[in-house]
């Protein structure tokens, strides 16, 4: 199994969890917002973080395993995880909460 196949299921199964929560919970554009903009910036983080430690060799990839298509250092398929644990964490909080803690628009 490649990088790519793990993670285009594990983001599929995260965003599927998301979507039936955010229509169990009542979720608005407010919530989806806040969660878009928890993915890019963990995205971003990752990034940079992932592209430090593979330049100063921390670690490798097994470039037969992955696309080849890398954003500074970072290969492509290392950003899945970042966004499954923005629509996955969220998710599960406002499914675990009451409405007014979730952030269920009124």
């Amino acid at each position: 199994m490649t990088y790519a196949g793990l993670a285009v299921g594990v983001v599929a199964g995260a965003l599927v969890v998301a979507l039936v929560v955010a229509r169990v919970r009542r979720l608005g554009a407010r919530w989806w917002a806040a969660t878009a903009l928890a993915a890019v910036v963990l995205v971003v983080l990752t990034v940079v973080f992932d592209s430090l430690m593979i330049a100063a060799d921390l670690f490798r990839y097994d470039d037969a395993a992955l696309l080849g298509v890398r954003v500074w250092l970072t290969p492509l398929e290392d950003l899945a995880w970042p966004v499954v644990a923005a629509l996955l964490l969220p998710a599960l909080w406002a499914l675990a909460g009451d409405d007014e803690r979730a952030g269920a628009d009124a």
